[in-house]
């Protein structure tokens, strides 16, 4: 069983007691927080296991600008792309239409053409979205915060 499944037997109790309002709200505050640390692992260039990102391809001469020197998947980590969505079942972060499939090649490093009547290239692996054990903790501690009672002195 990996992390991801554990933790879902161990929530998914505590979750279904939640009244659907307070639940949905949950849900939602998870998955956007859980959005949030895919960004900024993104924006590190890292993947899930704390591993960079494989280097682009060396480029020709006359390809060496000022966006091919640049992070990688800048535009595709702006929350309009990555989305994160929720509902009584549980949560979703991830990639729709046109996005979707871009970040599914490098998600599993397929081929796919880089221009619409192209060449097949090999892409390398880069995982965009991933489950770490940091996210599995924040994950956890996000949980048990909303659902222990505050204590109040008297």
């Amino acid at each position: 069983m990996n992390d991801l499944e554990q933790l879902e037997t161990w929530a998914a109790p505590l979750i279904a007691a939640l009244a659907p309002t307070a639940r949905r709200r949950l849900l939602q505050a998870l998955a956007v927080d859980l959005r949030r640390s895919q960004q900024r692992r993104i924006a590190q260039q890292r993947n899930p296991d704390g591993s960079a990102y494989a280097p682009r391809k060396p480029q020709r001469d006359d390809r060496t600008g000022r966006i091919r020197r640049g992070a990688m998947f800048r535009r595709i980590r702006m929350t309009r792309h990555l989305r994160a969505t929720s509902n009584a079942d549980g949560v979703r972060v991830g990639y729709a239409g046109r996005v979707a499939r871009i970040a599914r090649v490098h998600q599993e490093g397929s081929l796919d053409r880089a221009k619409h009547s192209g060449a097949l290239l090999r892409y390398a692996r880069r995982q965009l979205l991933g489950f770490s054990p940091a996210d599995r903790e924040r994950l956890q501690s996000a949980l048990l915060a909303h659902l222990t009672p505050t204590l109040r002195p008297s």
